[in-house]
């Protein structure tokens, strides 16, 4: 690849050495372990498989375990779509053969789920229902029972962790309208100010800047509201 970059766009590799790897990634607002995980669920949105073995490795040695990993690509089939997340799933393959990862290294497929903030749950869903369910009662109904009552209760992926993916899946794939909901979930689950920076000035480089620049005043009125 090194090579290729330099007979094409040598300019592309000195912003991808001296800027991307040399700064942004070096960048004290955001730790190397969430840079990591932000950028595979930012492939994995986009279906932008051609590194993902790179990034999935990366991810890994960064301190994302494989059954973290498992978690993320399995919460992605639910954000970005099941086909992108059946491609991660052929390029992790390959990272988890290489490195020995077994099925002892993953999560069950039904372990003891988190507890369920029943009364938040039970808010949103009388939101959801009252706003779509004479619209698609199969949308709501499956919302309730795969998303918020069991995905988002796996332990295997720290919630604040599932909220960041899902912000950067939102923001890959350019639905900011879901935007507000989810940023305030993960700073409920801890996500902080500087990070949610840290997070848009990171994907800004693997999304594009348009998407970041249509996420930004989402974002802005998000913190403005919770500093009120």
């Amino acid at each position: 690849m090194a090579d290729d970059i330099q007979r094409v766009a040598p300019a592309l590799g000195a912003y991808t050495q001296d800027g991307l790897f040399a700064k942004v990634w070096q960048g004290a607002d955001l730790s190397a372990r969430d840079r990591a995980l932000v950028t595979v669920a930012i492939l994995i949105t986009r279906n932008q498989t051609g590194e993902l073995e790179d990034y999935i490795a990366r991810a890994l040695d960064a301190g994302v375990t494989p059954a973290e990993m498992s978690e993320a690509i399995t919460h992605l089939a639910f954000y970005a779509g099941w086909g992108n997340a059946m491609a991660a799933v052929e390029a992790a393959a390959d990272v988890y053969e290489e490195r020995g990862v077994g099925a002892d290294a993953l999560p069950p497929v039904k372990p003891e789920p988190l507890p369920l903030d029943e009364e938040a749950e039970n808010a949103r869903q009388t939101q959801v229902q009252g706003n779509f369910g004479s619209v698609s009662q199969g949308v709501v109904d499956n919302t309730e029972n795969f998303l918020f009552r069991d995905l988002w209760l796996r332990p295997d992926l720290k919630p604040r962790d599932r909220s960041l993916i899902t912000v950067v899946a939102l923001i890959a794939s350019g639905q900011v309208a879901q935007m507000p909901y989810h940023l305030n979930r993960a700073m409920d689950n801890g996500l902080t100010r500087e990070e949610v920076g840290g997070v848009l000035a990171h994907a800004a480089f693997y999304t594009g800047w348009p998407n970041v620049f249509t996420a930004l005043p989402v974002a802005k009125e998000v913190l403005e509201k919770r500093s009120n």
